[in-house]
């Protein structure tokens, strides 16, 4: 149980009496981390959630924003990390499961999934057997119900080795004029509860979710784990769109965390209203359930349905034609209370409060004390260097994973896995761009900085395919809050996403906080996963191919001396600590700007955009080289900078917000009317054929692109094999 000795005391006070064994267990899952965001909420206030695009924040299923005069876009992001780590392919399947009946709930049709993911080194062989296994679960999940898995990222890490991150985004479209919400507003209206039957898989799901794992948990918690059923997902899906479509819906929502409690009493309470229900009526898929089991049940696939009494007759109908069980299993009421019927016997009364607002808790947070030990650098050739960093796990190629993803389903992926983002087609003219972003290490170095460059990563990534960014979604994974530096972690993190999503006048929508990731007092390193999604004309989306001979390869911002939390300091100099790089808002935005306005006005001239980010300009420049087939030959001499550097610096510093933009020659003299005065840029080279070269007044490097393709795509392949 999770409830501490004030909550009981609270309960007690607002109930005028102890509650029963199932009124306690119900409030025990309803006042956990996951379900209340007890500690968070007084730090989440600090997100922006308003904007002119902006349909729906915060506080329902999913988050919508506006795509077009007729669509819009309903996103959310979930993590599943506990269950990943007990059962890791059942655990990302209900992951996968949860986040899209997030999505269906709010009338959309699921078009797109992300997966953000984090693991343990692969040399590890129980790491290597959870990555193996939660990529087959989201693999296999999302590919048969039929929508593709587009985009994401990997990090391995240590530190992830018994609590990996397993993070999921879904986004569906949906008409305007058909949105449907999370609520029960009609009075006298019934429960509709269509889909899986409820057994006793998953029961204390959430409450497994907020507390830490131990050596045990992988025997003793696997009972909290749902079961995955995707065929009957599919079905699901088709009956849920039918009923929408026929039907007049007052109010839909999926049953995830906290099961049959939370989704209906969070149901009545948003619509102002109560609720009634006959536990008799819940269709059991297992023998002598009792009360407790069956309304804290996680089982899969469930759907609830605010709907007319006269309109149940043509609901069953349409439940019966796609073979999933059905039936009405209470009412709603006009006092906001929240009452379960066994029979004639009432087994729980109690007001919604107890169940949708848990009293908040004021965590103490503080600083941990910074150590930084004195370290000597090894003297590494920059051309090795480079090697060793594309065959490094953080960087090497994932086409291992989502070549296992079915990313062409549906047809209206645009742009594919590999790139900064992903772009799926809404229609002739419109698409959107999707992606996730989080550098973990530099989070752990500073929490205000590395969040605060998640937040600006992601927004980056969408302008450069061409995107104007819309909106955010988080999940933000965090170790355990009752421990004031993890908490102190926490908030600082908040308010750098805050300060950077406020700059940028890009709204948080949705979001999902994860806290207790820790295996016997090992926290994990603080993951604010950020995705965006921005809006982009068909005739404007940019890549990061390498296009044309010839072209110019400009660098667009300032380069400082920023190697602390690199992967050229945690892979060729095995050295994690320091200070990340710094976000310097006012700096950073002007170049993101830039970039936006440079596609705009020369949008044919520009052939190929890319945000550098891990490994430096070396690495970003190599990506791009092996995503092409295409060389270059870049002269360091005239690199922007913001102080004195280093080869080392210019290389592998991994300062935010710097763009490589290619051009055609000539267009240059055009551009730099728009580029000089206004930001730092600099021209550095021509792409070439196949060679890859770099000179800072001396060559250091040159290298055939082949020997690139060859570092960069064969790690994960040898591990798995």
């Amino acid at each position: 149980m999770v409830l501490t000795d004030d909550e009981l005391k609270y309960i007690d006070e607002v109930l005028g009496r102890k509650p029963n064994e199932l009124e306690l267990g119900m409030m025990d899952v309803m006042f956990s981390e996951h379900c209340s965001y007890k500690s968070s909420k007084p730090i989440l206030r600090n997100f922006p959630t308003e904007g002119p695009d902006v349909i729906l924040g915060p506080g329902d299923d999913a988050g919508i924003v506006s795509l077009t005069d007729d669509y819009a876009l309903a996103i959310g992001m979930e993590s599943h990390n506990h269950p990943s780590a007990v059962e890791p392919y059942g655990g990302a399947g209900t992951g996968i499961g949860g986040i899209v009946r997030d999505i269906i709930s709010m009338g959309a049709r699921p078009v797109v999934l992300l997966d953000a993911l984090r693991f343990g080194h692969m040399s590890d062989q129980r790491s290597k057997y959870i990555f193996d296994y939660v990529v087959k679960g989201i693999s296999d999940y999302g590919n048969r119900i039929g929508v593709p898995t587009v985009g994401g990222e990997i990090e391995f890490d240590d530190n992830f080795q018994y609590n990996p991150m397993v993070n999921v985004v879904c986004a569906g479209l949906v008409k305007k004029d058909e949105i449907v919400y999370g609520s029960a507003p009609v009075v006298g209206d019934v429960f509709l509860l269509m889909g899986g039957t409820t057994g006793r898989d998953g029961i204390h799901g959430v409450t497994f979710a907020s507390e830490e794992l131990t050596s045990k948990s992988e025997i003793e918690d696997r009972p909290a784990v749902q079961v995955a059923d995707p065929f009957t997902k599919k079905r699901v899906m088709e009956a849920t769109y039918e009923l929408l479509d026929t039907l007049n819906i007052h109010g839909v929502k999926d049953l995830g965390g906290g099961g049959l409690t939370c989704c209906l009493s969070e149901m009545a309470d948003k619509g102002g209203n109560g609720s009634l229900i006959d536990l008799n009526k819940i269709p059991l898929r297992e023998e002598n359930m009792t009360p407790y089991e069956i309304m804290l049940s996680e089982s899969q696939e469930r759907m609830v349905f605010a709907i007319s009494p006269d309109d149940v007759e043509k609901a069953f109908e349409i439940c019966e034609k796609h073979d999933l069980s059905h039936a009405v299993i209470g009412t709603i009421i006009d006092k906001r209370e929240f009452i379960i019927k066994d029979g004639d016997e009432e087994i729980c009364h109690a007001p919604n409060i107890l169940f949708t607002e848990a009293p908040i808790i004021e965590r103490e947070a503080k600083e941990p004390e910074k150590v930084i030990e004195d370290v000597t650098l090894k003297d590494v050739n920059p051309q090795e260097a480079l090697l060793s960093l594309l065959a490094s796990e953080n960087i090497t190629s994932k086409e291992w994973v989502y070549s296992q993803y079915d990313h062409e389903v549906q047809l209206r992926t645009i742009v594919k896995p590999g790139d900064d983002a992903a772009v799926i087609k809404v229609d002739g003219d419109t698409s959107f761009t999707i992606g996730t972003d989080c550098n973990s290490t530099h989070v752990l170095l500073n929490p205000y900085d590395g969040a605060a460059a998640a937040v600006l990563e992601s927004i980056n990534n969408s302008i450069s395919m061409g995107g104007r960014p819309l909106a955010l979604v988080d999940c933000l994974n965090f170790g355990n809050p009752e421990k004031p530096e993890v908490f102190w972690q926490f908030k600082e993190a908040v308010r750098g996403m805050s300060d950077v999503a406020n700059k940028f006048e890009v709204p948080f929508i949705s979001g999902n906080v994860s806290f207790y990731n820790e295996t016997e007092g090992v926290t994990v390193n603080p993951s604010p996963i950020v995705g965006t999604v921005g809006k982009l004309n068909n005739n404007y989306i940019k890549t990061m191919t390498f296009k044309n001979k010839g072209d110019l390869v400009l660098i667009i911002g300032n380069t400082y001396s920023e190697l602390d939390g690199s992967q050229y300091y945690k892979t060729v100099q095995d050295i994690v600590q320091g200070y990340p790089p710094k976000i310097r808002i006012d700096e950073n935005y002007e170049t993101s700007m830039m970039i936006k306005d440079l596609i705009k006005e020369y949008n044919d001239d520009i052939t190929a955009v890319h945000d550098i980010s891990k490994g430096g300009l070396l690495v970003a420049l190599s990506l791009m080289s092996i995503k092409s087939g295409m060389g270059v030959n870049i002269d360091l001499k005239d690199i922007p900078c913001g102080e004195e550097l280093s080869l080392t610096d210019k290389l592998f510093s991994e300062t935010n917000g710097r763009f490589i933009v290619t051009v055609k020659e000539d267009k240059l003299e055009d551009m730099k009317l728009l580029l000089e005065g206004n930001v730092s840029f600099a021209v550095i080279g021509t792409v070439s054929d196949d060679g890859f070269v770099v000179k800072d007044n001396d060559e250091i490097i040159n290298i055939n692109v082949d020997e690139l393709v060859k570092a960069n795509t064969t790690t994960i392949e040898t591990h798995m094999a």
